[in-house]
Formats: structure tokens, sequence, C-alpha cells
């Protein structure tokens, strides 16, 4: 991707995430609405694994003996490879939004309505597994507002 098509879609949304309207920062992601699946595959590897000498240090120190050490880092067996795409024809701007590193990493590469349904069930996870949220509730700190799950761009008026 060139400077020039990543800076077109930095300016899609004014510099704000697709997704959840925050100002993009440094590091911001671009996202493809309907996924490409990235593809991989596992490769046959026979080179030395470089391990450090705090590492080193570190792993005698812990118990291992340097003939164990040795035997589990000096050669890699496998490694994965890029392959290619599942959809590669969805790698163009049309299919691209900009995004924070956050929605784009808990999107992975799910649809829109996917991540969606993702969210919705935030408050659900946390009411039934996080004490501090339920604490803060008790408290008055936090209160549950459901309503739909609206992205910015889906506002956004151009």
């Amino acid at each position: 991707m060139t400077k020039a098509e990543r800076e077109k879609i930095f300016n899609k949304y004014n510099g704000r995430c697709s997704y959840c309207g925050c100002v993009l920062e440094k590091g911001w992601h671009v996202d493809e609405i309907e996924p490409c699946i990235r593809l991989y595959e596992w490769e046959k590897a026979h080179w030395r694994h470089k391990i450090t000498k705090e590492k080193f240090n570190n792993s005698i120190k812990d118990g291992l003996s340097e003939v164990q050490l040795l035997k589990d880092y000096e050669y890699r067996k496998e490694r994965m490879v890029f392959k290619g795409y599942q959809y590669p024809e969805r790698l163009h701007i049309d299919n691209q939004n900009p995004s924070c590193a956050s929605c784009n990493i808990n999107k992975h590469g799910g649809t829109i309505e996917e991540f969606r349904q993702l969210i919705q069930g935030f408050t659900k996870h946390l009411n039934e597994n996080n004490t501090q949220f339920k604490i803060s509730k008790r408290y008055g700190l936090v209160h549950e507002t459901p309503k739909p799950i609206v992205f910015y761009f889906e506002t956004f008026k151009k």
C-alpha cells in the first residue's frame, strides 16, 4: 500500500476510527470491511534459532541444563509462512476503512455484523465474569445503557 493510498483511507472519516469514532493516533490500522483472510502454511525449516546471551543465562538460572537449552533453541523445525489471501479481490480502497488498533484487533477477520454482535456481548460478559464491574455497578459508578451498536461510519455525513 502506498503512502497516498493510506492517507486517502485515513481521510475517509476525517482522521477518525470508522467504528468507534475516536481520533486516530500513530499506529492506526487499515481494516478490510469484508475480510480478506490471510492464508498461512507451515513450512519445514532448518536454520539456527538466535538466542541472546541474557536469555541463555536466565534459562540456566531457571534450572535448564545447557544441553537441554541448546537442544530446545538450536534449530527450528518449522515456520509459518504467508501464502496469500482467500479473497484477494477485496484488497482495494473501497473495502478498506481506517480503524483504531483496538477496534481492528477486536474485529479480527470478522464481518461488520459479527463485530457488532461481539461488542453487544461485552456487557453480558462483564456481568458474568468481572467482579470489579459488578461492584462498580452496585456503587453507582457504572450504568448500563442497552442500545443498538451503531458504528461511526454509519452516522458519518460527507
